[in-house]
């Protein structure tokens, strides 16, 4: 199968789980035997070999493509109106798929590369398959929140700063998504009506850990946690529960990840200074062996929460929130704890639950290494075949 992979980030750059999972999918299905091309949005345009796959980096389709960068209020606005279907996107994307000539357009996440590469497939008679990341088609936030609290329908404001994502979403033949939450989501808002969906999970390269883990006798116990550092992610809840923890505890905090704004400066000083090292941002493959438990207490949706996965490749089991697609990841009492999000005190609660509790630990780094099983690269891949067979099938049907 030849496969032209429009992304909405890959790496080097790098800035969440988003361009590392799409790295990830490339290997799979380079693995499963399939010729394949990376496009994404860049500083510059160039073509290169990342790691084995063959990348089309192309300059901002858009007025700018680094949202992550402070801009000028109108220019945020004309960023997402031209989000809804940008002409020159278009024109731009189906070069590329006339260029290469896929049997598939697979896009993973759109921003930037724009929803109109799914009309532009259409016009050139290619199937679509799309893996969701996020909420962005849904929300203009991306977050899917409102005043700190999760959004339970999408919004007037979102609903009309949407319309062109909603209708171009009609062009694409299956629907990949990470969790049964995030397939819902979008279903029932409307998005998707013409395509099959298809959950797939995120994948974890390979096992790490062949044992559970040993509870730590020699150190402290080490709580970790990695991610961005926003209100989302709940790292602010984190770090008021690691200030409700006793001092007599025995328990340190490994923070990774990044923050920009005050918020991320607020949130770091509510750590216990003396019991938490901040990493900067680490690699999952280096940040895992240091921790025992990992805390992913997000307030908000998570599509998927790969970093879940990876700590049970590495037999940490998980502390997370219960909504969104941690709570189809963690299971209570197998591979960690769900707990109410954005509540300081249960969360020091559970965390304490395993942290001082030896036999549940090592129980629960059993089961989550047990529960990694089901995310092995092989099986993930092979279902990424099949779901894009299934799109050609439906193609090839309609026309």
């Amino acid at each position: 199968m030849r496969i032209l992979m429009p992304c909405a980030a890959f790496p080097p750059f790098i800035d969440g789980g988003g361009p590392v999972s799409a790295l990830l999918l490339a290997k799979l299905l380079k693995s499963e035997g399939h010729e394949l091309r990376v496009v994404h949005v860049s500083d510059e345009e160039k073509r290169e070999d990342y790691e084995g796959i063959p990348v089309q980096r192309k300059s901002s389709l858009n007025l700018y493509w680094n949202y992550y960068e402070p801009r000028p209020k109108w220019q945020k606005l004309a960023w997402h109106a031209l989000e809804n279907g940008n002409p020159r996107a278009y024109r731009e994307m189906r070069k590329e798929i006339a260029d290469y000539n896929p049997d598939i357009v697979l896009t993973d996440s759109i921003e930037n590369i724009n929803v109109a590469t799914w009309a532009a497939a259409r016009s050139l008679g290619v199937p679509v398959a799309h893996t969701i990341r996020s909420a962005f088609l849904l929300c203009w936030k991306g977050v899917m929140q409102k005043n700190g609290k999760p959004c339970e329908h999408q919004c007037l404001t979102c609903k009309v700063s949407a319309l062109g994502k909603r209708r171009f979403s009609q062009q694409v033949d299956v629907v990949i998504g990470e969790s049964n939450y995030i397939l819902e989501r979008h279903r029932t808002e409307g998005y998707f009506r013409n395509a099959e969906a298809v959950r797939i999970p995120g994948a974890i390269p390979a096992l790490v850990a062949h044992e559970p883990l040993s509870f730590p006798t020699d150190r402290p116990f080490r709580i970790g946690f990695i991610s961005v550092h926003t209100p989302f992610k709940g790292f602010d809840v984190l770090g008021k529960a690691a200030a409700l923890i006793p001092e007599d505890a025995n328990i340190e905090f490994v923070i990774a990840g990044t923050g920009r704004d005050a918020f991320a400066e607020r949130a770091r000083a509510l750590f216990p200074p003396d019991r938490t090292t901040f990493t900067g941002w680490m690699k999952p493959e280096e940040f895992f062996p240091k921790i025992d438990l990992l805390a992913f207490p997000s307030v908000g949706r998570e599509a998927f929460g790969r970093v879940a996965v990876e700590a049970f490749a590495h037999a940490v089991p998980v502390v997370g929130s219960d909504l969104g697609g941690i709570s189809e990841t963690v299971q209570p009492d197998r591979n960690g704890l769900l707990v109410v999000p954005g509540n300081p005190e249960l969360l020091q609660e559970a965390l304490l639950r395993i942290a001082g509790d030896p036999d549940r630990f090592g129980r629960l780094s059993a089961g989550a290494l047990q529960s990694a099983q089901l995310y092995k690269a092989d099986k993930i891949a092979s279902a990424y075949t099949d779901a894009l067979s299934l799109a050609i099938r439906r193609r090839q049907v309609a026309a």
